[in-house]
């Protein structure tokens, strides 16, 4: 969690010196590269002999959606907002997921689901007009909908890859060296040599930062921290925490302001997602009994 509250700051410092494609590109690359040392290291690597077309075409499109499109939005939004905005919205992945399971996996919604939506959204509008509710003007609608649709893509992201039973170190490789793929044909399609061409070492410092302890290391220490715990919720459970240090971190880091709007909005969204996932584990308990 430590870690994972770093990496907004470390978004908002590398695209000083970066664009949110050469971010993305350089990123995924040290993310590919350390998960293939890490199966290599494990002895993985032959599980991948036993895939089918089927399982490589799954992986192609899971890919396309993280890292490709997610953090290719989310970098947007991390460019033309402030850090504190950009994350809070993000955040609401966990409702746009209950959303998205409506039409996808066709589950029925109950009211008090219904109202952990509404006060989750309560949150996204103080943070998107940092509390002017009288004029009801949004700040930048534009930058807003970007980690609003961030959260929809890591949804749908979430939603595919959940029902992928293979290994998880081997899924996660395999998404990203097709993400990498696809971010590659993308900056052949523009201008490559921009993209390659870097003008401060601090943003390949950033971009490997990145790579490293958002999209690699950090989330394998995550799946091990969830197999030593006793109950998944010992774990789970701090996840709350971290857009709060993420916003400490970034006033420290960044020098940005924290607005009290932020931190209102922010609890709002925490509190519905906090209703929704209380709501779900009573329904498991229920089905199970």
């Amino acid at each position: 969690m430590l870690l994972w509250s770093t990496v907004a700051s470390a978004f908002k410092i590398s695209l000083k010196y970066l664009n949110f494609i050469q971010l993305l590109f350089f990123a995924s690359l040290v993310s590919v590269i350390l998960l293939f040392f890490i199966l290599l290291i494990q002895n993985k690597l032959k599980l991948l002999k036993a895939y089918t077309f089927q399982d490589y075409l799954h992986s192609a499109v899971l890919g396309f959606l993280n890292p490709f499109l997610y953090y290719l939005v989310l970098f947007k939004a991390y460019s033309i907002l402030p850090a504190q905005e950009a994350i809070t919205l993000n955040y609401t992945w966990p409702i746009m997921l209950v959303i998205l399971s409506i039409p996808i996996l066709r589950q029925r919604i109950k009211l008090i689901s219904i109202l952990a939506i509404v006060i989750s959204f309560i949150g996204v509008i103080i943070i998107s007009t940092k509390g002017n509710f009288s004029a009801l003007k949004f700040s930048n609608l534009k930058g807003d909908l970007l980690p609003l649709g961030s959260a929809v893509i890591w949804g749908l992201f979430w939603i595919y890859n959940i029902k992928d039973k293979r290994n998880v170190v081997i899924k996660l490789f395999l998404n990203f060296a097709f993400g990498f793929i696809f971010i590659l044909i993308l900056g052949l399609l523009r201008d490559f040599r921009k993209i390659i061409m870097i003008q401060n070492y601090r943003g390949l410092l950033g971009a490997v930062y990145v790579g490293i302890f958002e999209m690699g290391i950090t989330f394998i220490i995550w799946l091990k921290a969830l197999k030593l715990s006793k109950t998944t919720a010992q774990v789970s459970n701090f996840i709350y925490l971290t857009p709060f240090l993420s916003l400490m971190i970034i006033n420290i880091v960044v020098g940005e302001r924290i607005l009290l709007s932020t931190i209102i909005g922010l609890s709002f969204i925490v509190v519905g997602i906090i209703i929704q996932k209380y709501c779900s584990e009573l329904k498991q308990n229920t089905d199970v009994q």
